[in-house]
């Protein structure tokens, strides 16, 4: 078994290789700037560990692996065209960069470059594999049109975000490892329980993510808390706190989300504590790894192999604060 860092570096490897040299330059080389800006790489490094666990060859799966990433890369480059995102892990945004005309068709090729390197896989897989990526592609739209929607819509229920991060973040995770583990050669029982683990590991994932973004420390994080209490994005934290201020007759949070004060995160935080929104955030991150766990435990793999997923389980979700 490679180790995660190991894995990582084969997929980087090959996609160095299958970097973009067509013509006309200023389609393709709009995607070879953003692709190495990076990233943890994670999606197609799990579909690469997933294909592994179940005995199959990794070097089958890498044009699998490289679809998923291309897929994800085509979502980054549209999702910062629609944030108007100047910035993109510390980098110019393609459409700031260039313009956004050709930010919009080099997230296109992307994505049907996807398309290409997903046929590409043996084909006694290609069709289901095909199946999973093509719902999942669909889902993960559906999930941006949601978060677009959240902007504008006054109140949003704790049911209605957690659909919302399930399909925008945390399907592609679940679909990523279902197709390495078919590419692997999991019958259907072991590749379902694998999405469910993974899916589940995803919602827990962003749900940590949220709680850095209030009360990370910046030299862990990468960055400065509070950006989303700054914007008033409606995660979990934020929708639980409006629900309990409600609750209490208590308008200072409403007051706030309408200044961009200096002392705005400070006094929202505050507020958080006061209603132990951090405390129940951390209950509802918990839940979601526990049922992670409950469908890994079903998982036919032996126990070296469960441990493996286990520790992935630290490496994404019990993060530092």
């Amino acid at each position: 078994m490679h180790s995660i860092e190991e894995l990582r570096e084969i997929f980087t490897t090959y996609l160095n290789q299958e970097s973009f040299q067509q013509e006309p330059k200023n389609l393709y080389e709009p995607n070879n700037y953003f692709l190495q800006i990076g990233g943890k790489r994670l999606r197609p490094t799990l579909l690469l560990l997933a294909t592994e666990l179940f005995g199959g060859k990794i070097e089958n799966a890498l044009p699998a692996s490289l679809a998923i990433e291309y897929f994800h890369n085509f979502t980054l480059i549209h999702d910062d065209v629609m944030d108007n995102a100047p910035v993109r892990r510390g980098f110019t945004t393609i459409h700031e960069k260039y313009n956004l005309n050709t930010a919009i068709l080099s997230g296109d090729v992307l994505m049907i470059k996807a398309c290409e390197y997903l046929s590409k896989v043996e084909a006694i897989y290609f069709k289901t594999v095909f199946d999973v990526y093509t719902k999942t592609a669909i889902e993960v739209c559906e999930g941006q049109q949601y978060d677009i929607d959240f902007e504008k819509k006054e109140k949003v229920t704790h049911d209605e975000y957690l659909e919302m991060i399930r399909l925008k973040t945390s399907v592609l995770l679940a679909a990523s490892m279902k197709i390495g583990a078919i590419l692997g050669g999991a019958n259907n029982e072991d590749a379902d329980l694998l999405y469910s683990y993974a899916e589940n590991l995803g919602i827990a994932f962003q749900i940590q993510d949220d709680i850095l973004d209030c009360y990370g420390d910046e030299t862990v994080v990468g960055k400065q808390p509070g950006g989303d209490i700054i914007q008033n994005k409606k995660t979990l934290l934020l929708i639980e706190a409006i629900k309990k201020s409600e609750r209490n007759n208590d308008n200072r949070l409403a007051d706030l989300l309408n200044q961009q004060s200096a002392e705005k995160v400070k006094s929202v935080l505050a507020i958080f504590d006061k209603y132990g929104i951090k405390t129940f955030a951390l209950q509802q991150r918990d839940e979601y790894v526990q049922q992670a766990e409950l469908s890994l435990e079903k998982i036919n793999l032996d126990d070296n192999k469960k441990s493996v997923l286990k520790s992935l389980i630290d490496y994404l979700v019990m993060r530092d604060f």
